[in-house]
């Protein structure tokens, strides 16, 4: 088996976590949860399949919870899967992994793949800008930058390459489980925004040390472009974009729904919340903080 260790995040995960680790010992040598308390029997699955839990509080987003992991977790392995609980990776690519890790060349420190979402039971194929994740690097050569949304693995040394296999997200949550995720994640997108406006979140040491894989730079700008755009028509060129020019109007409903409520709903959410703060605040970076602090129990 590779030397390769799984990290999972989880809370409450009950409906995805047997399908991820059995999927995730395909490629695995060691696979560890680090979990937030689970109130469902997340732990109890993970545990009895084989899977080594260790408990740690949530604090704020994913890139902390992450860190954690990496720096408390006891690993030997040489590589490191960050894999989220909803996700798996297909066939071809678990045996694209398994053919070439132990061969692969010494310089290189970080895997690259695509990742394919499903919604509604559907594969979404038209209508998405591919997205390409550094999701396998080598132990103590890489770590998750800390940002509220969006967050990447960022190599402290090595090169990156791309695999041809993909990995999929595919979450079994009814529909108001995924808007209430959506609803939560407004507010962190918000932030991550006004951030680019304002620079309300100074710039860490490992902002200015480590780089991003070329696909992660690559949509940090775009995402800078889209902060530049006037609210609100911004998330309604966006959803035209997708479901229109990106032909994601040929997967029916399933693709309506999905381009809509991801690509427009959401966005326009995000843009009523920083509406909303600025509305109460103007350009004060100060009282923006304290209004987010206030209001949403974020301290930033």
């Amino acid at each position: 088996m590779n030397s390769i260790s799984t990290i999972i995040l989880t809370y409450n995960e009950e409906k995805h976590i047997e399908r991820c680790i059995k999927n995730a010992q395909q490629f695995s040598s060691e696979i560890f949860l680090v979990d937030s308390f689970s109130t469902d029997n997340t732990v109890s699955i993970a545990t009895e399949l084989g899977a080594k839990v260790y408990q740690n509080k949530w604090e704020n987003n994913h890139a902390k919870q992450f860190n954690w992991g990496l720096d408390n977790l006891p690993i030997t392995t040489t590589w490191v899967f960050r894999l989220d609980a909803d996700e798996y990776l297909t066939e071809d690519l678990i045996s694209e992994i398994n053919t070439k890790i132990p061969t692969i060349s010494n310089d290189i420190s970080g895997i690259v793949f695509e990742r394919k979402m499903y919604f509604l039971n559907t594969l979404m194929t038209k209508g998405m800008v591919q997205m390409n994740m550094l999701r396998l690097f080598k132990y103590q050569h890489g770590v998750c930058e800390n940002r509220w949304m969006d967050e990447h693995i960022v190599l402290t040394k090595g090169e990156t390459i791309q695999f041809e296999g993909y990995f999929v997200d595919d979450n079994k949550n009814s529909l108001g489980w995924w808007t209430q995720k959506h609803n939560n994640y407004a507010i962190r997108e918000a932030i991550e925004l006004l951030n680019i406006e304002y620079s309300l979140i100074k710039n860490t040491q490992q902002d200015n040390e480590f780089e991003m894989s070329e696909d992660a730079q690559s949509k940090r700008d775009k995402k800078k472009k889209y902060a530049d755009m006037p609210l609100f028509w911004r998330s309604f060129l966006y959803f035209i974009y997708r479901y229109i020019f990106k032909l994601g109007f040929t997967q029916g409903k399933e693709g309506f729904l999905w381009h809509f409520l991801q690509g427009w709903w959401y966005r326009t959410l995000v843009d009523a919340k920083i509406y909303e703060v600025k509305k109460a605040c103007g350009d004060d970076k100060n009282l923006i903080k304290k209004y987010l602090l206030q209001n949403y129990h974020i301290s930033i």
